[in-house]
């Protein structure tokens, strides 16, 4: 049997070496903003002929289009990003890529008013924090037959908050280094990708709690930190291969799937890795802390 509960010191250790470096980085550059968020436009070419993008920015100059960021996506693939365009400018734009690149198609154009975005930025606030506190209420509320126990029940919901804190903000600086190292910019699928990792963990976390309650009924004359560990080494395996199982799946997405879901996929691949490990490493353990100190003389 592993001893996972008894090195809980060093798990909580490397979470917070993991932790660290993206939360400065969130703090010092923040997260990079798609048009979702900021209103815009981003239209997406395919230039078989692959010109460089300063190449296609040198063509867009003499117009009043070059104040574009052009970043190329794939081989022959550009993203141009604008603000909001009207339908003639739109247009316009258009002419002007297929009179200096006669092999230019656009593939895909997306714009958003500055208001909507503000609006959208706001909602997903809201979104994130209400499964939160959903989550806690919840998890409070199912585990309300064991506040006899050891530990209360409103602590379980609480480590169980607390691991999912863990995920959010380490999903969330490890997007905020790549946004400042590659440009990657976060959209209303990076909210998804979130809400998502916030079930898939949450699920995880109540297996596991769930088997540490029936130990509870079945080994009184154990101490609490046994019957936590004894849980967590049932249900290691379990946890293990369901993760496994979808992360196999989400590489195959992010290998061949299309660049338009690459990064959620990325986010997802990041954040059910994480809840898979907090499930395990950090919100049993999390119980086991508040019973010695509530032990304490």
């Amino acid at each position: 049997m592993y001893r996972i509960i008894q090195k809980r010191n060093y798990l909580f250790a490397l979470s917070l070496a993991l932790l660290v470096p993206g939360m400065i980085g969130w703090w010092l550059w923040g997260l990079r903003l798609g048009i979702d968020f900021t209103g815009g436009t981003v239209m997406t070419v395919v230039i078989p002929s692959a010109p460089t993008p300063e190449e296609v920015k040198t063509a867009l100059s003499a117009t009043a289009f070059g104040n574009a960021v052009i970043e190329r996506a794939d081989k022959d693939e550009y993203l141009l990003r604008l603000p909001q365009l009207s339908n003639e400018q739109h247009a316009s734009l258009n002419a002007t890529l297929t009179s200096a690149f006669t092999d230019a198609t656009e593939l895909a154009f997306e714009t958003v008013g500055p208001t909507i975005g503000r609006e959208l930025k706001q909602r997903a606030v809201v979104a994130v924090v209400t499964v939160l506190v959903a989550i806690i209420l919840y998890i409070t509320w199912a585990f309300r037959k064991v506040s006899s126990g050891p530990v209360p029940s409103w602590v379980y919901g609480l480590s169980a908050f607390v691991a999912l804190l863990h995920d959010v903000f380490m999903v969330v600086g490890v997007f905020a280094i790549l946004g400042h190292v590659f440009k990657l910019e976060v959209n209303s699928l990076f909210v998804t990708a979130l809400l998502t990792v916030l079930g898939f963990s949450v699920h995880d976390t109540i297996v596991v709690f769930d088997r540490i309650r029936e130990r509870l009924r079945l080994s009184a004359a154990r101490t609490f930190e046994d019957v936590v560990n004894e849980s967590l080494n049932q249900t290691l395996v379990r946890s293990l291969n369901t993760s496994i199982t979808t992360l196999l799946v989400l590489v195959a997405l992010f290998i061949f799937g299309g660049s338009s879901i690459r990064f959620f996929v990325l986010a997802l691949i990041i954040g059910i890795t994480l809840g898979t490990y907090s499930s395990i490493f950090v919100a049993s353990p999390l119980l086991v802390v508040y019973e010695r100190l509530r032990s304490r003389p």
